[in-house]
């Protein structure tokens, strides 16, 4: 079964971050047990590029990660036909084979993609990619786990 586009209130109900943490705008496509596309619209009002780097402002590798993860918990919550309940979080296990291919800059709309490769008792393994226009920007194979909080 296929999910629509998700707009930021639904993608709220489905993240327990705010800003300045949330890294999801608009998800495009979502095919639990499969995959999810999303975007982040980057602009120069983050409040990261006031320090990364000053007079040439660059989105730190970590927080395109921190998006690919965020896209990531969505599917998982949609495989699972649930929403966050405030007792349990979903959190890193892992990051494996991260590689980073160009910069993402001011104005640059990022395609976040996620692909699940494995889901079994609360533990989840995601082939994930970014890219701005088509070209490859990030890339990884994230572990990501349900935890009570």
């Amino acid at each position: 079964m296929t999910v629509g586009e998700m707009d930021i209130l639904e993608i709220m109900r489905h993240l327990p971050h705010r800003y300045p943490f949330l890294l999801v705008d608009r998800v495009l496509e979502c095919i639990p047990r499969e995959r999810i596309k999303a975007i982040k619209n980057v602009t120069v009002n983050e409040p990261f590029f006031q320090g990364h780097f000053p007079g040439y402002p660059v989105m730190p590798g970590v927080l395109i990660i921190e998006a690919l993860a965020q896209v990531s918990v969505i599917l998982v919550y949609k495989t699972l036909n649930r929403m966050p309940d405030g007792k349990s979080h979903i959190f890193f296990a892992g990051i494996d084979d991260a590689r980073f291919r160009r910069q993402v800059l001011p104005g640059d709309k990022l395609l976040l993609e996620s692909t699940e490769q494995r889901l079994v008792r609360g533990v989840g393994k995601f082939a994930v990619r970014a890219s701005v226009d088509g070209a490859l920007v990030a890339e990884a194979v994230l572990l990501a786990a349900l935890r009570d909080a």
